[in-house]
């Protein structure tokens, strides 16, 4: 068994930090200087606090943090160790590059690699006379000199009436603010709400972006569980500020939150005054289900809502928004204005020329269809050999293995050409649900099919049939 580290750790009292705080900051100072190596194993909870001279819930606290930001991994019986940072690592994570500027960039595929990993989008089949005439309108407007950090008057308007369109969600512009997309949006609100000291919710197993986003902003991360249907009311804190969602189609089980446990979430949310903030990132695409109402519709005094074009258009797009009181809109502007945060306005108008000529609905009904075949091909394929969760809607879904084999059939898989990804790094901590998150949102329909051939036929091994 590895010795653990000799840290050369300090912290101060007489700092207005919190002493958790401080710790879990050096901690990931020496992770990405390299003093700390991936694999290094960290001195137990009570002997740090013993050596630094803290009550053991500080540290204890500390680790905890960076186990939900994924800096730090157990090993049963073992103890805390660094987690892998480099690119494919087993606990790569999904994060703001502000927050890691020292890390590696993500991954690229390999050259001929059929990339089924959750999260990107189809983005070569796309109207290119459309994407021209949006470019050329917006190259005909002058640029603007004082950027407005609500965004563009024009297209608070459209997106208002895409939103109802497309989600049912009835909203002014006055309850609009276009951002660069899920995670600027997401970064604004917890600016807003979210501090030293307070607590937020997020899905467990969840988005891991949202850990990160919450933690930096010195928020302690409350993980929350899920089942197959989405977050379980029952049971939720009652301390929370903010709580993070995906009832659309959770991510990353899949998971369409049923209304009676909306009801019950939004009756939560006001006796606690908690704000819950509704990730939407996915929901224009299902299948074979009827759309349910958004959580904002519902309630649009304690729901946030947030959308983005990354998944309809393409990520590098950069637009997405935020659905809120005005009162809070206007909080979140002043936030902006403040740092220098915008969306930019080229970009604001060639998407509000997208959505004027309905160039952009066109897209979405033509994607579905795409969508819908490929969705196809992975139930076809895989649903024979494993339980699939998350069919219903969305770009992904998950195949459910017996934990021990994961591992194999992902490595296995890359030698054949095939990249997944698995439950695990989803998970706040110890993984509850074992599987694969299987992702045919960015891969042909061809190499979807001859993924899964691969894919089965190795669970099949696998299980020993």
């Amino acid at each position: 068994m590895r010795t653990p580290v000799d840290l050369p750790l300090s912290l101060s009292r007489e700092s207005a930090e919190p002493l958790t705080a401080q710790l879990a900051g050096r901690l990931r100072r020496a992770m990405l200087d390299g003093a700390l190596a991936p694999g290094e194993r960290l001195p137990s909870t009570r002997a740090l606090a013993a050596q630094l001279g803290v009550s053991r819930t500080v540290v204890t606290e500390a680790y905890q943090q960076l186990y939900a930001e994924g800096w730090l991994e157990g090993r049963h019986g073992s103890g805390t160790f660094v987690a892998d940072l480099t690119p494919g690592g087993a606990s790569a994570r999904q994060e703001p590059k502000r927050e890691r500027p020292r890390a590696p960039a993500p991954p690229q595929p390999p050259p001929g690699a059929i990339d089924l990993r959750a999260g990107e989008p189809w983005v070569r089949d796309y109207d290119h006379a459309a994407w021209k005439r949006a470019w050329r309108r917006a190259a005909d407007l002058p640029p603007g000199a004082s950027p407005d950090p609500y965004g563009l008057p024009r297209l608070r308007e459209l997106l208002a009436e895409h939103l109802r369109r497309a989600r049912g969600v009835v909203a002014g512009p006055e309850n609009v603010l276009v951002t660069r997309g899920t995670g600027n949006g997401l970064d604004l609100v917890a600016r807003a709400l979210l501090g030293p000291g307070t607590k937020a919710g997020v899905e467990d197993p969840g988005y891991p972006t949202a850990r990160t986003i919450f933690a930096s902003r010195g928020a302690a991360v409350v993980p929350c569980r899920v089942d197959e249907d989405g977050v379980i009311v029952d049971g939720l804190p009652g301390d929370l500020r903010l709580l993070y969602t995906t009832p659309a189609h959770q991510y990353p089980l899949g998971g369409r939150l049923p209304i009676p446990r909306r009801e019950r979430l939004l009756a939560w949310a006001r006796s606690t005054g908690a704000t819950i903030v509704e990730d939407d990132y996915d929901a224009e695409f299902r299948y074979d289900v009827a759309p349910l109402p958004a959580l904002y519709g519902l309630d649009p005094a304690r729901v946030v809502l947030l959308g983005t074009l990354s998944k309809t258009l393409a990520p590098d797009v950069g637009v997405g928004w935020l659905v809120g009181t005005p009162e809070l809109l206007a909080e979140v502007a002043a936030l902006r204005e403040a740092v220098a945060d915008r969306t930019s306005g080229p970009v604001q108008q060639a998407v509000a020329t997208l959505i004027e000529r309905g160039d952009l609905d066109r897209h979405l009904r033509r994607m579905r269809l795409e969508y819908a075949r490929r969705r196809a091909a992975v139930v076809e394929l895989l649903g024979p050999v494993s339980r699939l969760r998350g069919d219903t809607a969305g770009l992904h879904v998950v195949a459910e293995l017996p934990s021990g084999l994961v591992p194999e059939v992902i490595e296995r898989a890359a030698r054949r050409g095939v990249l997944l990804d698995s439950t695990a790094r989803h998970h706040h901590g110890e993984p509850r649900v074992h599987g694969l998150v299987i992702g045919y949102g960015s891969a042909s329909l061809s190499d979807v099919r001859r993924g899964c051939r691969i894919l089965a036929g190795l669970i099949r091994e696998g299980l020993g049939g």
